[in-house]
Parts: C-alpha cells; structure tokens; sequence
C-alpha cells in the first residue's frame, strides 16, 4: 500500500481489477473481451439501423438509438482499462485519467436513467392513450427529453467528480476495484467526506429516484390499462411490448440502490465489483438484444440492410 501525505503529491492510482491470480486472468479476459465487442457490434449497430431505415424513425427509436450511443460509451469509459489490466497487468491509471473515468461514468449513468424514463413515457403514451400519442410525442418532445437528460448527466456529473477530486487523497492510492468508483475512492480520501456523499445522495436522489418515479408511475398506469383490455391477444401484446423495459429498468435501478444507497461504511468492495460488472458491462451488452433482436421492426430493418448489402455486392462483381 502506498501512502500519501497530501493530495498535492498523488499523480496516479492503482486498480486492483478482479484477481492476480493467472489461472483466472484468461478466462476472464476473453470473457469481458466477448462482452465488448457484442456491446459494441449491438450497440453500433443499432444506431447504424435506425439512422439508415426510414420505418424507424419514430419516438421509440429515436430514444432506443441515444440508449445504444450511451451504453456504448458507458462501456467504453470502463471495459477497455479492465482489459489492459487482464492481459497487460496494466492496473495503472493516472490522476487525471481516474477523474475522466468517474466524470463520463457518472455521466453516463445519469443520461441512461433518464433515457429509461423516456422510454417509460413514450410507452405509457402508446399504451394508455394511443389516439393522441402523435401528438404527445412529438419530435420537439422528444428532442427536449432527450436533451435534458445529457444536461442533467453532464452538469451532475461535473458536481460530483469537482468535489469528489478537491479532496485530498492521502492514505493510499490503491483504489480496490476494477474502476475509479466513488465509494472506493471515498475510502482513500483523508478530508472530511460527508459532504461529497451528501452531494452524491442529493444528485442521486433527483437524477435516479425521480425518473424511477416517472418510470414506476407510467407502468402503473400501463398495467391499470392492459388489465381493462378485453382481448386476451391483446393483453399479451401490449405487455411484451413492456417486458424488455422492465427487465433492463430492474437490473438498472437495482444494482445502483444497492450500490449508492447505503452508508459507505457497509460497503464491501468485493461485492461491490460483482455488482458493478452488471450495470457497467452486462447491461450495455443486453439492451441491443433485448430492446431490438426481439423487435419484428428491427429484424426487417436488418434483413433489408442485408439485402441491401448483397445486391451491391452482387452488381459490383457480375
């Protein structure tokens, strides 16, 4: 362990990722290699789709591709320095470079939360009140919500990661776990830290809990709906139209009340890794798959983009 004796003199930190132990490096490594490149193949993809088919221009895209531009950077803020250090044993991470980490995770994180509320509103739109849902959701709509959840991501962002990092950090600069986390770096710092995590409860409570409120209440009105349908086809229509949200949404907010919503003194760090895999790696990997692979539109879309591609492959070498 390397001690600090004032803020002024740390210039790096020390990941201690998952495990030194080599039996365990490779396995893992080709498994969050896996996951990274389908996160980036799904995700790219997706927005390749959307911006190409003309059919998928619609509010329920429009947010669905800004999801897969989040997760892709969401990712891509954390799986690549996990990697290095699996296959590098490159588990140094500068100053600076910790502060850019938990500023675009954070970022991130809170751009998503709003997306899902997005996503939560359009389908209560759709649901509860189909016949003014084009007027509801309209392009200037839905560019505001859109907006206000990159404002808010970024300007939350830059609160926390402000005053996380005008602490001073003098026990150690080995930071137990596989990113530049909050709680791990709280535990470094030797200033007074209650007022960061007083910060960090106060952006968190209004940027997590008030679109999970959006996203409880739009699903009770959904549910209030779907159970008034008379149609048994219909019913199941419009609640698998629900399905993919919910389980993305459960996993989501779950991992982030356990993880941000308790004292950081019970906080274990070992299981804080494990939990954080979820929402930082396996979560940008899912929501491609279970936002669009599902989706009979985005199949067509797929199948055209196919096509597409055959045909002038075909033309280019007859």
């Amino acid at each position: 362990m390397t001690s600090m004796e004032n803020g002024s003199e740390m210039n790096e930190f020390i990941l201690t990722g998952f495990t030194d132990d080599p039996e365990l490096q490779v396995p893992l490594l080709i498994m969050f290699t896996l996951i990274y490149l389908i996160t980036l193949v799904g995700n790219l993809g997706i927005i390749v789709l959307i911006s190409l088919d003309s059919c998928l221009h619609t509010p329920m895209y429009f947010f669905l591709s800004n999801l897969s531009l989040v997760d892709f950077g969401y990712s891509s803020t954390i799986t690549p320095k996990v990697m290095a250090g699996l296959l590098a044993g490159d588990k140094v991470i500068s100053y600076n470079g910790c502060a850019i980490q938990l500023f675009f995770f954070g970022a991130f994180a809170v751009i998503e939360s709003f997306l899902l509320a997005s996503m939560a509103y359009d389908h209560h739109a759709a649901i509860c009140k189909p016949l003014h849902y084009t007027a509801t959701m309209t392009s200037t709509v839905c560019a505001y919500l859109a907006s206000g959840a990159y404002i808010c991501g970024f300007l939350s962002s830059s609160i926390v990661t402000g005053n996380m990092f005008s602490r001073s950090f003098c026990r150690s600069n080995i930071v137990r776990h596989f990113f530049c986390d909050i709680p791990p770096l709280l535990v470094l710092s030797c200033s007074d830290t209650h007022i960061v995590e007083l910060i960090v409860f106060t952006l968190g409570s209004l940027n997590i809990l008030l679109p999970f409120l959006v996203i409880f209440s739009s699903y009770l009105l959904i549910f209030n709906t779907i159970v008034k349908i008379c149609s048994a086809e219909g019913r199941q229509k419009a609640f698998s139209t629900c399905t993919s949200h919910l389980t993305a949404v459960s996993i989501f907010y779950g991992t982030i009340f356990f993880i941000y919503f308790q004292p950081s003194s019970s906080h274990s760090m070992d299981t804080d890794k494990i939990v954080s895999v979820f929402y930082t790696m396996v979560i940008p990997m899912l929501n491609p798959l279970v936002y669009s692979l599902r989706n009979k539109d985005v199949k067509n879309a797929f199948r055209k983009a196919v096509r597409g591609q055959q045909f002038q492959l075909d033309y280019i070498f007859s």
